[in-house]
């Protein structure tokens, strides 16, 4: 299955839920408020990679910190 850019703000919102254990996270949830830590950026930066088979340094998970934003530098749209 291939991800569009319409899923991939989910796809990545599904990793913050899986990493953080929170499954209330959505696109706009921000990972510092819902107690991101060290380890959790690289596990969602691990899911993203795998899933896309692209390479995500982790700092991108600190400078944008939503999914939805984390999404539009991943897919190009930022």
């Amino acid at each position: 299955m291939t991800t569009t850019r319409l899923d991939l703000p989910e796809l990545i919102a599904a990793g913050y839920r899986d990493a953080l254990d929170d499954a209330t996270l959505d696109t706009e949830s921000d990972f510092f408020e819902a107690g991101g830590d060290s380890l959790a950026a690289f596990q969602i930066a691990a899911q993203v990679q795998d899933a896309l088979d692209v390479d995500v340094p982790v700092a991108l998970v600190f400078a944008y910190p939503t999914p939805a934003e984390l999404a539009a530098v991943v897919g190009g749209g930022a």
